[in-house]
């Protein structure tokens, strides 16, 4: 399998199959800038895919115009879906601290591609994972969790929430790069996490080449795609 990261918390999965998740639109930029924020990750432009999830509604999430999907889309919604890829677990879960009251819904998606159990976490901002959302969730071999505080979970209770779920490999996602402005960087959750942690020198990687165990995981910073966008 391969993972590439197109920033924010836009993944490419490519194994047997080719699962997209939370696509940023190509009018991210835009959108962005009309609320005084800074958003300059490059536009996606990659092969098909066979499944697409988005885990919720926000502009930096919901590019799916962005991406030609053969397959289908599970967006935004809680249950358990067959797939391309098998049975995919999207487990219901809020964007905040206040039960979804101030910036709405987010769905964490579970899914397994070519034997690695893989999580999701979308914009996840409650303050921990409830008992029945780790039951649904069971224990992944790899988790995807934002880092980057301000509107989902960051530091400490974003490595809380990565060893309830007692991983293999985690990756950081939804955090601040020269891209954009508007979320921290993950350097209070790698201070706070568990494990090995890696920063890796491009945007994409193997994860059977990192992965580590339940008792010492990985974790995985991979760098951010701005190649593109610094062109001339």
């Amino acid at each position: 399998m391969r993972i590439r990261w197109y920033g924010q918390s836009a993944f490419r999965l490519s194994g047997e199959r080719t699962i997209m998740i939370d696509p940023f639109r190509s009018d991210a930029e835009a959108e962005a800038a009309s609320m005084g924020l800074k958003f300059e990750y490059p536009p996606i432009e990659d092969g098909p895919a066979d499944l697409l999830l988005i885990t919720h509604e926000h502009f930096d999430h919901n590019g799916a115009e962005a991406i030609l999907c053969s397959g289908p889309a599970i967006r935004s919604t809680a249950g358990r879906f067959d797939s391309p890829v098998g049975d995919v677990i999207a487990v219901a879960s809020e964007h905040d601290r206040v039960a979804g009251t101030e910036l709405g819904p987010n769905t964490i998606f579970r899914f397994e591609l070519d034997g690695l159990v893989c999580c999701h976490l979308g914009d996840f901002g409650q303050s921990e994972l409830r008992p029945a959302q780790l039951r649904a969730l069971g224990e992944p071999d790899l988790v995807m969790i934002p880092a980057g505080g301000f509107s989902t979970i960051g530091g400490e209770v974003a490595a809380a929430v990565a060893r309830a779920l007692n991983p293999r490999l985690v990756v950081a996602m939804h955090f601040r790069t020269d891209a954009i402005d508007f979320l921290e960087p993950p350097d209070a959750f790698l201070n706070a996490v568990s494990g090995n942690v890696q920063q890796l020198p491009a945007s994409e990687f193997d994860p059977s080449e990192v992965l580590g165990s339940r008792q010492r995981p990985t974790v995985v910073v991979l760098a951010p795609p701005l190649a593109v966008a610094c062109q001339p």
